[in-house]
C-alpha cells in the first residue's frame, strides 16, 4: 500500500466528524441545521466530492455519549490542503457562519478530524453511495482508529498488515463492500498521529461471524494489536443521510431561518409553514448546473424523505408564483399531501443565464440537474406550461428513466413558423422602453407585459375581481424578468421540433389546454393523438386561456390529480 505523493499533486482525504448533540439541544433544530444549512455549504465547494451522516448502532441502550458520539459525518476532499485555505475556512466563521449555526454548534461535542488518503479495496458489488441511483441504500459503516506505539517502524507493520493480510481477509466477510485507509493528515502536524480505516457492509453482512473472527484473530492481527497498537477505538454505524449540493430536508418544525452569507448567489431561506398548505414547511434555495448557472428553486410538501416528487416548469417571461393557486387547491385535498412540489426559475429569468446557447434541450438538462442536486431518481411528475410544456415533453422524451408521468399545457410540438420574427419584435418592443431597476438592471418592463397578459388570459377573467387581482401579479412578474434574460431564452422558442420524437414517447403524458387560448386546442389534440403508440390523454379546460393553473386552479388541480393518481 503506497503512501507516497508528488509534492505538487493533490493529496485526497477525508474529513471525519463525530457529533454529541446536548441534551438541551432539540433533534428537530439538529437535523435541519446539519441537513439544509451545514451540509449542502460544504457540499458546493468544488473539493468537497460526497458527504454522508452516519447513526451509531453499537451504543447500549441506543443513547450516545461525549465519549461515544452517537452521530458521524464523514466528507471526501480531493485535496486536503484545500482545508487550510480561505475558500473553506470562511465558511467556519462570520457571515458565512450563521447565527443559526453558531448556536448549534455551541450545543454540540464535536470531535472534528482530518486525514489523507492511503488505499482502497472493493467487491464487485461495491456502488459509490453519492451516485442519485442508490440513494436511499442501506450501508454499515465500520470505522476503526489506530493509535500505533512510537517509531516508523511500527506505523509500517500496520500498513504492510492491512496490505498483505487483513483487507484481504475481510474482504471474505459476507456482504463486505469496501475498504479504504487513512493516516492523519498532513495539514493538521499537531494532531495525534493515527490511522483509520473504514470498512462498508451491506445491511445483511456476516459481522460476528466466522470469516469475521478469521480475519481478526490470525497470529499476526494479534501480534499487531498487543505489540504495534497503542490505542484502539471501533465503531459501528448506519447510513442515515446522505447530503446534496442543495438543501431538501422538509419537516412540521422547520426554522424560520435565512442565510447570511453575501457571496451566495441566492440566500437559503426554510420555512416552518408553507403558503399552499402543505404539511412540513418550505426551501428556498438553488442549484448549480454542471455549466454553472445558478437556479433557484422552492420545495415544498411530505416530509417523507422518500415522496413523490412533482416539478413545476414555467412559461418564458414569469416566476414559479403562477402555480400558487393550483398547489392551494392541489394540497387541500387530503390524498396530495403525501406529495413534494419542486417549483424553480428558468434560465432566462436573471441576466445570469450562462454562456450555453439556451434550448429546449439545455432547459430539459436543468430539470436533471434538478433531481441530481436533490438526490431524486425519478419525479412523479413534470408539468409545465407553454416553453414549460415543450421543455416538460422534451425531458420526458430524452430522460425516460427519470420521469414517471408528464403533463405538457399550451404549448406545441414544433416551433411555429416565423416564432423567431414574433419574439424578435418583442425584444426590440422591450428595448424600446429602456426600463431599468433601481440597482441598473435592465428589465422587460411594462408595455411589453400588458401586451403578453392581455393575449394570454381570457377576457372573462379581467371581470373577476379576485382573478383580476391575479393577472396583474402576473403581469407585474413579466414586467421584472431581466432584459438580457429575455434574450437569450427566448431563443429556445426560435427553433425546436420534437414531433418526430413524439412518436416514440413511453413515458405516460398528458396534454392540457385553456379552451380560450387560440389555435391551441386544436394544435394539443394532434400532438395527444401523435404520442407514442396509443396517443396520450387530452384536456381542455374551458373559461381558462394560455395559463389555466392561474384561470382555472381548480379544475386544472382535478385533472393533475386524476391523472397522476391513475
Amino acid at each position: 500500500m503506497s503512501t507516497s505523493t508528488n509534492a505538487m499533486a493533490d493529496t485526497p482525504g477525508i474529513l471525519y466528524v463525530t457529533m454529541h448533540p446536548e441534551a438541551g439541544l432539540p433533534e428537530e433544530q439538529f437535523h435541519d441545521w446539519y441537513n439544509n444549512e451545514h451540509g449542502p455549504t460544504r457540499l458546493r465547494l468544488p473539493f468537497c466530492a460526497n458527504g454522508f451522516r452516519y447513526r451509531a448502532s453499537d451504543l447500549e441502550g441506543g443513547e450516545g455519549e461525549e465519549a461515544k458520539p452517537e452521530w458521524m459525518a464523514i466528507y471526501d476532499i480531493t485535496d486536503m490542503a484545500e482545508l487550510t485555505r480561505e475558500t473553506y475556512l470562511r465558511l467556519r466563521g462570520p457571515p458565512a457562519k450563521t447565527p443559526r449555526e453558531a448556536d448549534t454548534m455551541a450545543k454540540i461535542k464535536v470531535d472534528r478530524k482530518l486525514y489523507d488518503f492511503l488505499g482502497s479495496q472493493e467487491s464487485k458489488e461495491f456502488t459509490r453511495l453519492e451516485m442519485v441511483g442508490n440513494e436511499g441504500r442501506e450501508n454499515v459503516m465500520v470505522a476503526v482508529l489506530l493509535a500505533p506505539n512510537p517509531g516508523e517502524v511500527m506505523s509500517e507493520a500496520i500498513e504492510k498488515w492491512y496490505a498483505e493480510e487483513h483487507i484481504e481477509m475481510l474482504s471474505k466477510v459476507p456482504g463486505w463492500l469496501r475498504t479504504r485507509t487513512y493516516k492523519t493528515s498532513s495539514v493538521d502536524p499537531s494532531a495525534p498521529f493515527e490511522y483509520l480505516s473504514l470498512h462498508e457492509y451491506a445491511p445483511g453482512n456476516g459481522l460476528g461471524g466466522p470469516e469475521f473472527q478469521a480475519a481478526t484473530s490470525t497470529p499476526r492481527a494479534i501480534e499487531i494489536m498487543s505489540e504495534v497498537v497503542n490505542d484502539k477505538r471501533r465503531r459501528v454505524y448506519n447510513l442515515y443521510y446522505t447530503f446534496g449540493a442543495a438543501p431538501r430536508h422538509l419537516a412540521p418544525k422547520l426554522s424560520n431561518w435565512a442565510s447570511t452569507d453575501p457571496s451566495s448567489p441566492i440566500l437559503t431561506k426554510t420555512f416552518s409553514t408553507s403558503s399552499t398548505g402543505a404539511s412540513a414547511g418550505a426551501i428556498e434555495s438553488y442549484i448549480t448546473t454542471p455549466d454553472g448557472v445558478t437556479i433557484p428553486y422552492r420545495l415544498e410538501g411530505s416530509q417523507d424523505p422518500s415522496a413523490p416528487l412533482i416539478i413545476l416548469c414555467n412559461s418564458i417571461l414569469t416566476a414559479y408564483g403562477i402555480w400558487d393557486g393550483f398547489l392551494r387547491s392541489f394540497f387541500s385535498n387530503p390524498k396530495n399531501q403525501k406529495y413534494r412540489v419542486l417549483r424553480y426559475l428558468k434560465r432566462g429569468r436573471s441576466s445570469a443565464c450562462g454562456s450555453t446557447p439556451i434550448t429546449v434541450d439545455v432547459l430539459a438538462s436543468d430539470i436533471i440537474a434538478l433531481l441530481d442536486t436533490l438526490r431524486v431518481k425519478k419525479a412523479a411528475a413534470i408539468i409545465g406550461v407553454s416553453l414549460g410544456g415543450a421543455i416538460t415533453l422534451n425531458a420526458a422524451l430524452k430522460y425516460p428513466n427519470r420521469v414517471e408521468r408528464f403533463i405538457s399545457c399550451d404549448t406545441s410540438s414544433k416551433s411555429p413558423a416565423g416564432n423567431s420574427k414574433v419574439w424578435s419584435e418583442r425584444i426590440a418592443l422591450a428595448e424600446k422602453e429602456a426600463v431599468m431597476t433601481s440597482s441598473g438592471e435592465s428589465i422587460v418592463g411594462q408595455e411589453l407585459a400588458e401586451i403578453t397578459t392581455r393575449r394570454w388570459f381570457v377576457q372573462e377573467s379581467y371581470d373577476d375581481v379576485d382573478l383580476a387581482k391575479t393577472i396583474e401579479d402576473v403581469t407585474q412578474m413579466v414586467a421584472r424578468n431581466s432584459l438580457e434574460g429575455f434574450r437569450h431564452s427566448v431563443r429556445a422558442l426560435f427553433e425546436y421540433d420534437l414531433k418526430v420524437e413524439m412518436k416514440t414517447g413511453a413515458v405516460p403524458g398528458m396534454f392540457v389546454v385553456g379552451g380560450g387560448d387560440g389555435v391551441l386546442p386544436g394544435t394539443m389534440k394532434e400532438m395527444a393523438n401523435a404520442y407514442g403508440k396509443a396517443g396520450a390523454r387530452y384536456e381542455v379546460l374551458e373559461g381558462a386561456g394560455h395559463l389555466p393553473m392561474v384561470e382555472r386552479p381548480g379544475e386544472f388541480a382535478r385533472v393533475v390529480s386524476a391523472f397522476i393518481d391513475a
